[in-house]
């Protein structure tokens, strides 16, 4: 079963502070390895789809770790899995609405 992949806005811009974030205090390098190694993780979930672990507080949402400072959550509904966010554990806790 062939599944598409969708990208939440919000995905993007939490995405896109990062890459930001590792070209300013590392290098452009670095922050392009970040999102290469990012998006290569979330293209890989249409074959292993159920790979992450189920989220706290809803058993439709799952979340991928891509770093040790960054989580994916995402939703599978139908034939469609959607990127929801990316969230830094750096942050407090209690501004993750999934756990």
């Amino acid at each position: 079963m062939a599944y598409r992949i969708k990208i939440n806005k919000r995905f993007k811009i939490e995405s896109q502070k990062v890459y930001q974030y590792l070209a300013e205090e590392w290098n452009f390098k670095v922050a392009d390895d970040f999102i290469e190694n990012l998006y290569t993780r979330i293209y890989k979930l249409a074959e292993t789809l159920h790979s992450g672990s189920p989220t706290a507080k809803y058993k439709n949402i799952r979340k991928i770790i891509i770093s040790k400072h960054n989580k994916v959550y995402y939703r599978v509904k139908g034939k469609t899995i959607t990127i929801l966010t990316l969230f830094e554990s750096k942050q407090n806790p209690k501004k993750n609405k999934y756990e």
